[in-house]
């Protein structure tokens, strides 16, 4: 893991396309970032990250299929 500091206001890039901004520090322990990347470049916060690995390891299960043929049925 890197670690950078930045201040209000300053950035860091990640490869050529993605650019951090820090916006606003709030009661020391808040901080507020920027993205700035290609719509391709899919950006989620980390539990929202996991549910959709999740979603999309039970929706490739056998239970998905075991669903939908109720469904059908």
């Amino acid at each position: 893991m890197m670690v950078i500091r930045r201040k209000v206001g300053q950035s860091f890039h990640i490869g050529d396309d993605v650019r951090i901004t820090v916006l606003d520090i709030q009661q020391g322990s808040h901080v507020r970032f920027g993205i700035e990347a290609p719509a391709e470049i899919p950006v989620h916060r980390l539990e929202i990250y996991l549910r959709i690995l999740e979603e999309n390891l039970s929706s490739s299960s056998g239970d998905a299929l075991g669903w939908l043929k109720g469904v059908t049925a």
